[in-house]
């Protein structure tokens, strides 16, 4: 399965016409100060059907419920707390560029102790603070959980995670990020792949459509642009404008090996030089026959198990494949795809290929 979606991968890169290699920059860049800021808060979920935290064993819950009912007048220091409906959890968020009060953003909700599920939870009012200190929303409302858990006297079931939900809209913007973009007199352009001869083609295509040398690349991952004069005030519609522009972004050439999951993915510009390949497989078998030896009967005898075990070595070799030298992607391929090997022995034959300096590409290995 996994040969034949490499080859198919292979097949479609090469059979792509030249115009559908290029992209927008708005797909290859991202711009100065458009970003997300993520929140964080600690909050309670409550409502729970008897699968919230144990107090014994989470003392940070009970201390929660005994701040929060203190806020709200009632005093419960010193008494013997039982419920089993209330979950300490960790909510997260991100803020999205340029949002105003009253806006609406969806929240995460994490278990922290040993509550079983949030199934049917709801989420008090949750502050979440920036990495300033401040706080830039508040949370409350429903939790939805994708998982379930169902359990018996003498089984149980758990599908998905459901100590984990979402509650949709559950935060409300309360802080602004203050960053008045149409203020800059120069944004700079980070590209998310960096790539010297990426960032020069996209300031080429912005100095060709602007008609004057506004843009350059500083390094690989950063494309300075200087705010032409009849765009002054109104950076919105310059990077509306150059976001739509297309080029043809270049890249190394890198072999990407999953070895967890035997995953191999392989860019279009890998190419090889001459090198012979064989593989082969060692099998040992090993099998237990024991012997048992029974006594007559009557004779006072011991049943004795004398122990016959087999062992058999069998080597599986497959044939030298030559891969000659400047072959393509497919012709790779094609070439260890004849040896009849699986992903995890193709992962090895790669890195060997690269320990003898016949695969010109940058091997990563997640």
């Amino acid at each position: 399965m996994l040969r034949r979606l490499v080859v198919l991968l292979s097949l479609f890169a090469l059979a792509a016409p030249a115009g559908a290699n290029t992209s927008r920059i708005k797909d290859l860049v991202d711009v100065e100060g458009i970003r997300e800021n993520q929140l964080i808060g600690y909050g309670l979920v409550v409502g729970l059907n008897g699968t919230g935290d144990t107090l014994n064993n989470s003392p940070f819950t009970r201390q929660s419920i005994q701040s929060m009912m203190e806020r709200l007048g009632v005093n419960t220091r010193g008494m013997n707390l039982r419920t089993a409906n209330v979950a300490a959890v960790m909510v997260t968020a991100n803020l999205p560029p340029f949002s105003t009060q009253g806006t609406r953003i969806d929240i995460k909700v994490s278990a922290m102790g040993d509550a079983r599920s949030l199934q049917g939870g709801e989420l008090l009012v949750t502050p979440l603070i920036g990495a300033d200190g401040e706080v830039y929303a508040v949370g409350q409302g429903a939790v939805a959980i994708a998982g379930f858990q169902a359990q018996g006297a003498a089984a149980s079931i758990t599908r998905g995670v459901p100590t984990v939900g979402r509650v949709s809209n559950g935060g409300i913007v309360e802080r602004e990020v203050n960053f008045a973009i149409n203020r800059l007199a120069s944004v700079k352009l980070a590209l998310r792949n960096p790539d010297l001869t990426t960032a020069r083609r996209i300031a080429a295509a912005i100095n060709d459509f602007i008609g004057a040398p506004t843009a350059e690349p500083t390094d690989p991952a950063t494309v300075h642009l200087k705010v032409p004069q009849r765009f002054e005030g109104n950076i919105v519609a310059l990077l509306t404008e150059i976001e739509q522009l297309r080029v043809q972004p270049d890249q190394v050439a890198k072999v990407v090996i999953d070895e967890a999951s035997g995953i191999i993915v392989m860019g279009k510009d890998v190419r090889v030089s001459t090198v012979a390949v064989a593989q082969g497989n060692l099998t040992v078998t090993i099998s237990e026959r024991p012997q048992v030896s029974q006594p007559n009967p009557l004779s006072q005898g011991q049943t004795v198990v004398t122990p016959r075990t087999q062992i058999q070595a069998t080597e599986e070799g497959k044939r030298l494949a030559l891969v000659r030298e400047g072959v393509s992607l497919q012709e790779l391929v094609d070439g260890l795809n004849a040896l009849g090997i699986g992903p995890r022995d193709m992962i090895s034959i790669l890195q060997a290929i690269k320990a003898a300096g016949a695969l010109q590409a940058e091997i990563e290995v997640l």
